[in-house]
C-alpha cells in the first residue's frame, strides 16, 4: 500500500514537473510578453491624463443619528430650529441632477479653456489668460456643443474663430476683435477680457486656446457620475463628498460650491415655506378678526335683548332669591297656622285660662302678657273672694276687653300674613319664571360663547404663529455644516502606477500562457510520451528527438541527442527480443500509420546503431510501393522486388555492403512493381527470410504504413518484433486507435511503440545527450520556436 502511495505521489510530481517544463520551454515568449506589456503600460502612463481626488466632509442633521445641534434651540418650544432631516434622503439630494446642474451652471463648468498638445491637451481652468462673459444667451445656449479658437495677436487684439463652422454674425466674416468688444455668435453675444492671472496673454510663443462649450446636461451628468457621497459610519451623520477630476482645483471648487448650493437651496425651501405660511396667517388673521368682531357683537345683542350681564351669576342670584322667598312663605304659613291656633284657643278659653306666650310676635305678644297678668291677678283674688266681688267683676271686664283686643290683633296679624304670603308667592313666581328661562338663555349664550372662544383661541394661535414665522424668516439655519473644506490629494489617484505595472506584468504572463494553453488545447497531435499515457497499452521503447542532420546516418562518433536516443532504443529492443532463439537473426519490422512519420529514417539509423555495436546487420527495404532508403543510403536500383519477380537472380547478388561500417548490409526495395500485394504473397518471401535469418545477427525491415495498404500485414509473420513509429507533431491522437487495434488483435507480433521527431527542449527528465555536445539551432529560431 505504501508503494502504491509512493508511486501515485511520484506520478503526480512527474506530471506537475512535465506541465512546468512544458511552459518553461516557452520562457522567451513570456519574457517577450512581459516586455511588451510593460512597455505598453509605460506608454499608457506617459500619455494618460492623471486624475486627482478631492474630498470634503459635512455634518448633516439627522433625526435618527443626532446630527448638529440647532443654533435656534432656544425657540424649539415654538417649533423653530427643531426640524431634522433623514440622512439617506439628504445623500440623494446631494447627488441629485438638479443640484449638480445648478452648480455646473453657476461655475460655468460647461466652458473649458483647452490648449492642444502633441499628445495631451491641457485644461487651463483658472490659469486661463482670458475670461468669457455672455451678454446675451439664446434659448438653446445650454443645449448645443460649440468650439471657438482664441489667439492673441497683440496686447489689445485677438483672433476669434468658430472651429465648428457655425460662424459669427458680427460685421460679416470679421475674425479680429479687441478685448471687451462684443462678439456676436449664433448662440448669443459674448465678451472676452484679460484674466487677472495673466494681464498680458500675448507673447511671441503664444499658442491658440480652444474655448469648448459643452451641453450643460452632459457636463452635469459627467460630474454626477464621478461624484461620490458616502456616510463615514452607521452611527453618525457625517458625510464625505468626493470627486475625481484631472484638474484638482476644479474638483475642490466644485465640492465647495455644491455644499454651498445645497445649504442655499435648503434655506430657500424653508424661507419659501415660511413666506407662504406668513401670507396664509395674515389672510387668516384678517378673516378671523372680522368673524371675532361679529361674534362679540352677537354677544352684546344677546345680553341687551335678555337684559343679562352674567347669566351664571344672575342665575345664582335668582335661585338664591327664590329660595329666600320660599323660606319666608313657609315662615308666613307657620305664623298663620300659629295665629289660627291662638284664635281658636282664645275662642274656646275660659277667663281663668292663660294664653300661650312667645308664639306670636308684635302687638299681640304684649296684649297676651297683659291678659295673662290680669288672669293671674283674678285667680289670686278669687282665692279670697267670690265671682261677684267687684274687683273680680272689674277684672273680668278688663279680661274680656283684653281678650277682644288680642283677638283683633291676631286677626290683623293673620290678614297681614296672608297679604305678605301672597306677595312672596308673586315674587317667587317671577323669580321662578326667570329661572325657567335661564337654561334656554344659557344654551343660546353657550353657542355664542363657544364661537367667541374658538375665534379668540384661533386668533391668538395665529398671532403666535405669525411671530414664530417672522423669527424663522429672520434666522434660517443651514441644513449641513462643513466639517472639512474640500481638499485634494497631492498625488494622482488614477492611473495608479503600481497597479498598472502589476497588471501589465500579469497580462504579459497570462497572455502567452493563455495562447500556449489554447494552442495546446486545440492541438490534437501527439507531442511527447505524456500524450501516450492512458491512451495505449503498447510497450513504449523510447523517442527519437529531432535531428539537426536528418539525411545523415549515425556514425560511431555521433553524440547528438538523436544518436543517444537510438542507442537507448537499441538497448530496450534487447528486452523485446529476449525470446528469440540463439543462432537466429533477430528480425525487427518498422511500420507507421501514415507516410512521412520517419520510419525509414529510424530504420536506417537503427540498423546503423546495431552495426556500430559489432553486430552483423541487414537492412531490407520492403516498402516496395514507396521506397525511401535511397534518401539516406546510396543504393543500386535492383532489390527485393527484382528477386521476387525473377527466377534467375541470386539473393546475395542484390545485397550491398554499406561503406563506413564493418558489417552493415542493405537489401534495397528494388523497382516499384505493378502488383506489390501479390508479389509479397509469393512463397519466395518465406524463402528470403529463412535464408537471411541464418546469415545475420539483426535484420531491420522497413515496411509500408499499415493504414494505407495491406503489404505489412502480409509479411508480419516473419517479424520477431514490430516497431510502430509515431511522429510527434504529426500524428493525431485519435489515430492511435489503429495501433491499439493491431495490438489487441495481435496482427503485428511483439509490437512496441516508438515516438519520432520529438523536441528535446520540451521533454521531461534529463533528456538526451547528458554531458555531450548538442548542436544548437540559430538564436532567432530558438526565440520564436513554439
Amino acid at each position: 500500500m505504501e508503494n502504491n502511495m509512493l508511486n501515485e505521489n511520484s506520478e503526480q510530481d512527474f506530471q506537475i514537473r512535465a506541465v512546468v517544463d512544458q511552459y518553461a520551454s516557452h520562457w522567451k515568449w513570456f519574457v517577450f510578453g512581459v516586455f511588451v506589456s510593460l512597455f505598453g503600460a509605460y506608454l499608457y502612463l506617459r500619455y494618460t491624463v492623471p486624475q486627482y481626488r478631492a474630498a470634503t466632509t459635512i455634518l448633516v442633521k439627522d433625526e435618527k443619528k443626532g446630527g448638529l445641534s440647532s443654533e435656534l434651540s432656544a425657540f424649539a418650544d415654538m417649533g423653530i430650529g427643531g426640524g431634522k432631516s433623514n440622512l439617506d434622503n439628504e445623500i440623494e439630494i446631494l447627488k441629485s441632477r438638479t443640484l449638480v446642474e445648478s452648480t455646473v451652471r453657476k461655475m460655468n463648468l460647461n466652458i473649458a479653456f483647452v490648449v492642444e498638445g502633441k499628445v495631451l491637451s491641457t485644461n487651463l481652468y483658472k490659469n486661463a489668460p482670458i475670461l468669457i462673459n455672455y451678454l446675451e444667451q439664446k434659448s438653446d445656449f445650454y443645449n448645443k456643443s460649440r468650439s471657438y479658437q482664441f489667439l492673441a495677436l497683440s496686447e489689445s487684439t485677438f483672433q476669434f474663430e468658430d472651429l465648428l463652422g457655425q460662424g459669427n454674425v458680427l460685421e460679416g466674416d470679421k475674425k479680429v476683435f479687441r478685448y471687451g468688444e462684443p462678439v456676436k455668435t449664433k448662440y448669443g453675444t459674448l465678451v472676452l477680457n484679460k484674466s487677472l492671472v495673466s494681464s498680458a496673454p500675448y507673447n511671441e510663443n503664444v499658442e491658440p486656446i480652444n474655448i469648448v462649450i459643452s451641453p450643460l446636461e452632459n457636463v452635469a451628468e459627467s460630474y454626477r457620475a464621478r461624484l461620490n457621497v458616502t456616510p463615514l459610519s452607521k452611527t453618525s451623520s457625517i458625510v464625505e463628498l468626493s470627486l475625481v477630476d484631472p484638474v484638482l482645483q476644479k474638483a475642490e471648487d466644485f465640492l465647495d460650491n455644491l455644499v454651498r448650493n445645497y445649504n442655499e437651496y435648503a434655506a430657500a425651501d424653508k424661507n419659501f415655506i415660511s413666506e407662504n405660511t406668513s401670507k396664509f396667517i395674515a389672510n387668516r388673521l384678517a378673516l378671523i378678526t372680522d368673524e371675532l368682531d361679529g361674534v362679540e357683537q352677537n354677544v352684546q345683542n344677546f345680553k341687551n335683548a335678555n337684559q343679562v350681564t352674567d347669566i351664571e351669576t344672575e342665575a345664582g342670584l335668582f335661585i338664591e332669591g327664590s329660595n329666600e322667598y320660599d323660606k319666608k312663605g313657609i315662615e308666613a304659613d307657620i305664623q298663620l297656622n300659629v295665629i289660627s291656633s291662638m284664635v281658636d284657643f282664645i275662642k274656646k278659653s275660659k277667663p281663668s285660662d292663660l294664653l300661650p306666650t312667645n308664639i306670636v310676635s308684635g302687638e299681640a305678644t304684649e296684649l297676651i302678657g297683659s291678659y295673662n297678668q290680669l288672669v293671674l291677678d283674678r285667680n289670686r283674688i278669687l282665692k279670697s273672694a267670690t265671682e261677684v266681688n267687684p274687683t273680680v267683676i272689674k277684672l273680668n271686664e278688663q279680661l274680656a276687653s283684653l281678650k277682644s283686643n288680642v283677638a283683633s290683633s291676631l286677626s290683623r296679624m293673620q290678614s297681614n300674613l296672608r297679604i305678605q304670603k301672597r306677595d312672596l308667592n308673586n315674587q317667587e313666581g317671577l323669580l321662578n319664571q326667570k329661572i325657567g328661562k335661564i337654561p334656554v338663555q344659557e344654551r343660546q349664550f353657550r353657542v355664542i360663547a363657544r364661537q367667541q372662544k374658538v375665534k379668540e383661541e384661533l386668533y391668538l394661535y395665529l398671532l403666535q404663529k405669525r411671530e414664530e414665522t417672522a423669527i424663522a424668516l429672520a434666522a434660517t439655519e443651514s441644513v449641513a455644516r462643513v466639517v472639512d473644506a474640500a481638499k485634494g490629494s497631492d498625488s494622482p489617484v488614477a492611473p495608479k502606477k503600481n497597479i498598472i505595472y502589476l497588471g501589465a506584468l500579469l497580462l504579459g504572463i497570462l497572455v502567452p500562457f493563455g495562447v500556449i494553453y489554447v494552442m495546446d488545447l486545440l492541438d490534437t497531435k501527439i507531442k511527447s510520451r505524456l500524450d501516450l499515457e492512458g491512451k495505449t497499452l503498447i510497450p513504449f521503447i523510447g523517442d527519437v528527438p529531432t535531428s539537426d542532420t536528418p539525411s545523415e546516418i549515425i556514425k560511431s562518433e555521433s553524440r547528438t541527442s538523436s544518436a543517444e536516443a537510438l542507442r537507448i532504443i537499441r538497448t530496450n529492443l534487447e528486452f523485446m527480443l529476449s525470446k528469440v532463439p540463439d543462432g537466429q537473426a533477430k528480425t525487427i519490422f518498422l511500420t507507421c500509420t501514415f507516410p512521412k512519420e520517419g520510419k525509414t529514417f529510424v530504420s536506417a539509423n537503427l540498423a546503423a546503431t546495431f552495426a556500430l555495436s559489432g553486430k552483423k546487420v541487414l537492412l531490407i527495404g520492403m516498402d516496395i510501393r514507396n521506397p525511401r532508403l535511397d534518401e539516406y543510403l546510396t543504393l543500386p536500383d535492383r532489390g527485393v522486388t527484382n528477386y521476387l519477380s525473377s527466377k534467375n537472380l541470386v539473393l546475395e547478388d542484390l545485397i550491398v555492403k554499406y561503406n563506413g561500417f564493418e558489417d552493415f548490409h542493405v537489401l534495397p526495395a528494388g523497382v516499384i512493381p505493378p502488383n506489390p500485394a501479390e508479389l509479397l504473397m509469393n512463397k519466395k518471401v518465406d524463402t528470403l527470410f529463412e535464408t537471411l535469418k541464418n546469415q545475420y545477427d539483426y535484420i531491420i525491415v522497413d515496411t509500408a504504413p499499415v493504414s494505407l495498404v495491406t503489404d505489412t500485414l502480409l509479411i508480419a509473420k516473419h517479424a520477431d518484433c514490430f516497431i510502430y513509429v509515431a511522429r510527434a507533431n504529426f500524428l493525431e491522437k485519435r489515430m492511435l486507435n489503429i495501433a491499439n487495434t493491431l495490438y489487441k488483435e495481435q496482427k503485428l507480433p511483439n509490437m512496441c511503440l516508438l515516438l519520432n521527431d520529438t523536441d528535446s527542449t520540451k521533454g521531461y527528465g534529463y533528456g538526451y545527450g547528458y554531458g555531450l555536445k548538442i548542436e544548437k539551432a540559430p538564436w532567432y529560431k530558438k526565440i520564436f520556436k513554439m
